[in-house]
């Protein structure tokens, strides 16, 4: 008897979800355990297994298209089972019969004026559901376009499943794209540097001469008269691939021509991410590393070999005329400044924290902490501890078990309800260049001091090179700030939702205080709470801040 599978909802979050890739088509024999399909959530992508044995009926979507949680997915039965009635109480998603594997053939064999009959100019198609199609995906939870870093492989070249396609540079992190099919670089949606919104054309992959190149491009760009002649087509077709080759082309002779310079598109250095971390952690330029990989990007390899050159002196008309220019910036009295393009990242802090500031109320709570024992004590921890505490590492183990004793501060606003969160996953601000991120040390008030210290030194390690998983900066329920390493006494911070509150920690500073009526030196550090009105009133803040001061003034109390 067939039986339908039905969209699952993967994350506490997900709506809906869209079918990154199918790898089974209908009539392929499945098994228990076998992956069906790829579905991208409002989280990450994820593998959907088969829990049955039989033959595939009938996809409720193409490669691309979106699904409703619990709409009908995929149906399993026995092969020639008739499963009308099962497709006729479907609540969502695109039909595939079976019958359209009978007609495959035919389609092919037609010839190319009857395939200018089906396909008249001005006619529109779903590009989405194309499958050489390759979209721009969505590689973090708040990405909403993506900058190609750099391309791996150029038009023409052939590309199998796994190869590496391009490098983007999101709103978090620059990710690498694996492709996910075999056939032909075919054409590029963007050059290294450019933007591409999410789910706009990135790539198309698939066998040269039989897939129409100009037609997808002008569905793309939303029109565009299509040849009715196959001839006129596939000329078309060649030509959009040498325009696409030809400035590139150009681009890649460069290294070629000007030694010890690396190559750059649009001021971009072409360089692997891993070739770029390494070069931070040795403090090399990498404008002055040549790159030996493919259009002269830079690999892993030229940071090993790289040994410093000295300087050569300026020859030539191009150099003599650029000198002036350089030293004309400095000249006392004139005006100068640089336009520099804002990062995805930078982009997503702007988007993200401008929607908090001007839609959440907030309040600001300061307190004053005594942390002499604080200092005393972790002094002696650092003596056992296989990890280094730092006053950060103690003020999230002393705010995880606040927390617990205070869930007002761990919840957050859902509009029509408040989420008071029963776990408590820290998110801890990381400063990375060009922008923040904030990874999340999950069930902190379960763990450790030293558990607690190497977890937020890996994390912010990562975070700093641009290696973290979407998982690991998710779903915070209470922020940490400190901007104390850099002096400063106090300061406020702004709400990192999913979170209501964020606290804000200064520097430990020696001042006088008044102990026992007796002026003495003492180690004070300030804290500011900001905390979400519409879920913390003042006075459940500073109930908060108290339990937070008792644990850091009295540190043996976190051991208990």
């Amino acid at each position: 008897m067939a039986d339908k599978i039905l969209m699952p909802r993967l994350s506490d979050t997900m709506t809906e979800g869209v079918i990154a890739a199918w790898h089974k088509k209908v009539g392929d024999s499945v098994k228990k355990g076998d992956l069906l399909a790829e579905i991208e959530t409002d989280k990450a992508t994820m593998e959907l297994e088969s829990y049955k044995d039989g033959t595939i009926l009938y996809l409720g979507a193409e490669k691309g298209g979106k699904l409703q949680v619990d709409d009908l997915m995929v149906i399993v039965g026995d092969a020639g089972e008739d499963i009308s009635g099962l497709v006729n109480g479907k609540s969502g998603g695109s039909a595939q019969p079976k019958e359209e594997t009978k007609e495959e053939p035919a389609k092919e064999e037609a010839k190319p004026e009857a395939k200018a009959e089906t396909a008249p100019a001005g006619s529109t198609i779903d590009v989405s559901k194309l499958e050489e199609v390759v979209l721009m995906p969505r590689l973090s939870d708040t990405m909403t376009e993506g900058v190609i870093a750099s391309w791996a492989k150029n038009i023409g070249d052939d590309v199998k499943k796994g190869d590496l396609l391009a490098e983007i540079e999101t709103d978090k992190a620059t990710m690498e794209l694996e492709s996910y099919k075999n056939g032909k670089l075919l054409y590029q949606g963007a050059k290294a540097g450019d933007k591409i919104q999410v789910n706009d054309l990135l790539c198309i992959i698939g066998e040269e001469g039989k897939v129409n190149v100009d037609e997808i491009v002008a569905a793309v760009k939303g029109g565009g008269s299509i040849s009715s002649k196959g001839d006129d087509v596939e000329a078309g077709a060649n030509a959009a691939v040498q325009d696409a080759e030809g400035a590139p082309a150009v681009k890649d002779e460069a290294p070629n021509t000007t030694s010890g310079k690396p190559s750059t598109e649009n001021g971009r250095i072409k360089a692997s991410p891993l070739a770029k971390k390494l070069a931070a952690e040795k403090g090399i330029d990498l404008g002055t590393v040549q790159g030996s990989g493919d259009g002269g990007r830079i690999t892993k390899s030229d940071i090993d070999n790289y040994k410093p050159s000295a300087p050569k002196p300026a020859t030539g008309s191009q150099e003599t005329a650029a000198a002036p220019a350089a030293t004309g910036s400095a000249v006392t009295g004139q005006v100068s400044f640089e336009d520099v393009p804002v990062s995805q990242m930078r982009k997503t802090i702007a988007r993200r924290l401008s929607e908090v500031k001007f839609s959440a109320p907030e309040i600001y709570l300061t307190m004053e902490i005594n942390m002499d024992k604080a200092v005393a004590s972790r002094a002696q921890i650092n003596e056992v501890s296989p990890n280094k505490i730092s006053f950060n590492d103690l003020v999230i183990k002393a705010a995880a078990l606040a927390l617990k004793q205070h869930p007002a501060i761990n919840s957050s606003w859902q509009g029509e309800t408040i989420r008071v969160n029963h776990h408590v996953d820290i998110g801890v601000a990381v400063a990375v260049d060009q922008g923040l991120l904030v990874p999340v040390v999950r069930f902190a008030d379960t763990k450790s001091l030293s558990q607690i210290a190497g977890e937020v030194k890996d994390l912010a390690g990562r975070a700093k090179a641009k290696k973290l998983a979407p998982a690991e900066w998710e779903g915070n329920t209470f922020t940490i700030s400190n901007l104390g390493m850099f002096g400063i006494e106090e300061f406020t911070a702004i709400i990192n939702p999913p979170a209501s509150c964020i606290l804000a920690v200064g520097a430990i500073n020696q001042v006088p205080v008044v102990r026992n009526g007796q002026i003495t030196v003492g180690n004070i550090m300030k804290v500011t709470l900001t905390c979400d009105h519409r879920v913390a009133d003042g006075a459940v803040g500073a109930a908060f801040l108290q339990t937070l001061k008792s644990f850091l003034e009295e540190p043996l109390r976190m051991l208990v």
